[in-house]
């Protein structure tokens, strides 16, 4: 446990204390090595950690797997248009060259654009009212295109589209927040971004099934995927708003006990501070940090891949296949992989608690899938390699878009600096998948050469900066270390002295 001003960090599964050499002598507190930092007034209510590790259950149960199916439906609506695209979309609709790409790209300008208005907007009226009022929205845009007959339709609702899902992925970040201390978010964020890929493999698997409905109700097949995913999404919507606890106070699968001790850990936990009020001027300086671009740039990179696989894995995969329906299906095993593995960097990460080796293995992973891919001349001839090779894009691409988030949250203290930066960094990312839209080409297809490779050179730089960030970040901690002469890291130092960022003498970089 902390003091509530330090904002510390205690494992749930562990609480231990040690010396350490540092006082904050500010305000007499005694800042412990390890995972706790201690004051006199948290030393006196002392948290039962089995009594927590119970609620964090609790919060697992009741909380992850409704997050999870919502952000999954999230994706299953950003990323249907690939799904339709296999079923003649451009054809039936009477698109021309070029439409298809205008109208995959023009999602991601209002999801930039809008995203950090409305991630402060969800903040002030509370995300669980928001994020189920922002899924309606989607889900109803989604079910509307089903009904479009020509281009301008379909543009202007994925225009719609962009703005109501701009603020999701931020919203949850800090909705999770207000119920899990920082050490415990890291395993639970992966936990729930896998869905992203259970989504696009469940993507592959449901237009499989929707393109087998022989029905004259409809007259082409895709609208089936619309209709069906979007009604989905707008009933499931109507249940999260009435089902999110508005905080833990508020959550009626806790009794008077737990909701006493969960409103305890978010106290001693400062990082996480409930309805902290938002100050836009001091959440700006985070711009005026030199690493923020750092990591806006590894996000741009992480954006072209990970949205070149999500867009357009079913046109990567059919030149592997013929047939429409099994295109899709070829789909549902290179995400789940993709999702497996994206647990598997996580949990190492968490227990290494080390990031950017692991973001660097993902975008390696990314470069050598699409390089391998785009080498191929003969896919048939090797279709095992082929299709390896897609696994490892999907291995590359859902990993360090989680652990990066996870990163620089970790080396910024201040809330709303942080909020700040989620809010610009992932629809960042997002809005690079305007290049995938672009270089995939139908006249390049079936092999998609310029795409794959433009692909692959982002994977290669973003492997290079992150690379250059970490080594940086661990030569400045020993150049601290030596000066002061001490051993520290980024746990030994409490929250209060990292608000103010690397001008701090004992800053320390989460590495």
């Amino acid at each position: 446990m902390t003091d509530s001003k330090t904002g510390g960090i205690v494992d749930s599964d562990s609480v231990q204390i040690k010396k350490d050499p540092i006082s904050n002598k500010d305000n007499g507190n005694d800042i412990e090595s390890g995972h706790v930092v201690l004051s006199d007034e948290a030393t006196v209510d002392t948290i039962d950690s089995a009594a927590e590790r119970a609620l964090c259950r609790k919060f697992d149960l009741r909380l992850l797997p409704v997050l999870a199916i919502m952000y999954l439906f999230n994706a299953l609506d950003k990323g249907n248009l690939g799904n339709a695209q296999t079923a003649g979309l451009s054809k039936d609709l009477h698109f021309k060259d070029g439409q298809y790409n205008q109208i995959v790209g023009i999602f991601f300008v209002p999801y930039v654009l809008f995203a950090p208005p409305f991630a402060m907007l969800g903040k002030k009226f509370n995300p669980a009212r928001v994020l189920p009022l922002l899924m309606f929205c989607f889900g109803s845009f989604t079910l509307l295109t089903s009904a479009t007959t020509n281009f301008g339709g379909i543009f202007a609702l994925r225009w719609v589209l962009g703005m109501s899902e701009s603020a999701f992925f931020p919203l949850v970040i800090y909705y999770q927040t207000t119920f899990y201390r920082r050490g415990e978010l890291a395993r639970r964020l992966a936990i729930f971004y896998a869905a992203s890929n259970i989504a696009n493999a469940f993507s592959g698997l449901l237009a499989f099934g929707v393109f087998q409905i022989k029905s004259t109700l409809v007259d082409h097949p895709w609208r089936w995927l619309f209709i069906v995913e979007g009604s989905v999404t707008v009933c499931f919507s109507i249940f999260a708003f009435f089902y999110l606890p508005r905080s833990a106070a508020e959550a009626r699968f806790l009794n008077e006990e737990e909701k006493a001790l969960a409103y305890r850990r978010i106290q001693i936990d400062s990082s996480s501070i409930v309805n902290e009020k938002f100050n836009l001027k001091e959440s700006l300086k985070i711009f005026k940090r030199p690493t923020t671009y750092c990591f806006l740039i590894i996000e741009m990179c992480i954006g072209v891949p990970l949205q070149g696989v999500s867009l357009f894995l079913p046109q990567i995969v059919q030149r592997l296949v013929e047939d429409t329906v099994t295109i899709n299906l070829y789909t549902v095993a290179p995400n789940v992989t993709g999702a497996v593995m994206l647990l598997l960097l996580a949990f190492a990460s968490d227990g290494l608690r080390i990031r950017f080796p692991f973001v660097c293995l993902g975008f390696a992973f990314t470069f050598i899938g699409f390089i391998i891919y785009a080498a191929i001349q003969d896919v048939h001839a090797q279709i095992r390699v082929a299709y390896f090779a897609t696994f490892m894009m999907c291995w590359g691409t859902s990993a360090p878009s989680v652990l990066l988030s996870t990163w620089y949250n970790n080396n910024v203290a201040h809330e709303g600096e942080r909020l700040t930066l989620t809010s610009v960094g992932v629809p960042l990312a997002n809005l690079m998948g305007l290049i995938p839209s672009y270089t995939f080409q139908a006249k390049d297809a079936p092999k998609y050469t310029p795409a794959l490779i433009t692909t692959a050179c982002f994977g290669a730089v973003g492997c290079l900066v992150t690379g250059c960030l970490g080594l940086f970040m661990l030569w400045d901690n020993q150049r601290r270390n030596r000066r002061q002469g001490v051993e520290l890291t980024a746990k030994d130092v409490p929250t209060l002295k990292l608000r103010d960022g690397p001008k701090v003498e004992e800053f320390r970089w989460f590495l």
